[in-house]
């Protein structure tokens, strides 16, 4: 049999390798779909802020990178959602505060009771500590995309509370994984009953718990305060959170695609910032419409309250928060409240 010259066979090969190679190309340019959770209810403000940036990230990557959203907590809570994506799950999460701590401590500076005074306060630490936050979710194999704002905490609960000593009275939700801020709660004299977030309801109906903190504006997207008419008028803290991903995906995404995907995160952050503050002030003036009632805080409650939050803030400093980042954030506090003349 006639064998075909050797430069032909050469190039018959090449021509197989070339026609792989695409193959191999095309099967890589299959677009990364981003599976991402977060506890925030369904067709809620922050909800569709998500798909906003969804919608951008697909836009800004031609379809490479696609984000699907799992709201509302139907993939659990957020310790399960920060467990899930440690293998591999779901690759990004919308995380508050107590979500974020299960990945590192640090973020449990922005849970002391009355660290911030104003969102002014907030956001200048913040902008000086993101570095910071940055370093160290990278060392835990994630990675920051955007801050997020959801209101200002207040408890809710089921009968009139005006005082600390009132609410020490009060079974009172806290979030169930960490130990250690149960028994701070504990310790303080409270009665803290640790449940998942996405028990909180069903706590109410059945007398589990009688009080919980949470903002204003997620009161009143999730019905809660139905349940519990009453808010105390002093707030305890902001309710931060982030955005966050696995590094291990984000390092499957293009530098120029990852680009693009964090300046649409940055719309987010921005539009979060600029818009639940006032919608969390509106969801009070609805919910008093709707029944109601915000009990006054007197001069020497205020106090005591604050007396209660100074506790807390010195028992939490080295156990519970690190103290090198306590420390930076109130270097960083005080900073902003010297720029402004208190």
């Amino acid at each position: 049999m006639t064998r075909a010259p050797l430069h032909r066979r050469t190039f018959a090969t090449l021509l197989v390798a070339l026609a792989l190679a695409a193959s191999a190309a095309t099967a890589g340019a299959q677009p990364t779909v981003v599976k991402l959770a977060s506890l925030v209810p369904d067709g809620s403000v922050w909800t569709k802020i998500l798909q906003g940036t969804g919608a951008e990230w697909s836009a800004a990557t031609s379809g490479r990178v696609t984000l699907r959203i799992y709201p509302g907590g139907v993939a659990g809570d957020e310790p399960d959602m920060v467990r899930k994506m440690r293998i591999g799950q779901i690759q990004a999460s919308a995380l508050t505060v107590m979500g974020l701590s299960s990945i590192d401590d640090s973020f449990l500076v922005f849970g002391i009771p009355m660290m911030f005074d104003s969102y002014g306060e907030l956001l200048y630490v913040i902008e000086r500590m993101e570095p910071t936050f940055k370093k160290r979710l990278d060392a835990k194999g994630f990675v920051f995309l955007n801050w997020g704002h959801a209101g200002w905490v207040h408890f809710f609960t089921k009968k009139p509370v005006t005082t600390a000593a009132e609410m020490k009275k009060t079974k009172m939700f806290v979030w169930a994984g960490d130990d250690r801020m149960i028994q701070l709660w504990k310790d303080n004299g409270f009665l803290p009953v640790p449940l998942a977030a996405t028990d909180i309801l069903t706590g109410l109906q059945t007398g589990m718990i009688e009080a919980y903190p949470t903002t204003p504006l997620a009161a009143l997207s999730l019905q809660w305060y139905h349940s519990t008419p009453y808010m105390v008028e002093s707030g305890l803290a902001p309710l931060v959170g982030a955005m966050v991903m696995t590094k291990q995906t984000w390092m499957k995404i293009s530098e120029a695609d990852r680009t693009a995907i964090l300046a649409a995160c940055a719309k987010a952050e921005d539009r979060l910032e600029r818009e639940i503050p006032a919608q969390d002030s509106m969801a009070v003036v609805e919910m008093l419409k709707r029944g109601l009632t915000v009990t006054e805080v007197k001069p020497e409650a205020r106090a005591e309250w604050e007396e209660t939050a100074q506790a807390f803030a010195a028992k939490m400093r080295g156990p519970i928060v690190p103290a090198d980042i306590l420390d930076q954030a109130l270097k960083a506090r005080e900073s902003y409240r010297n720029q402004a003349g208190r």
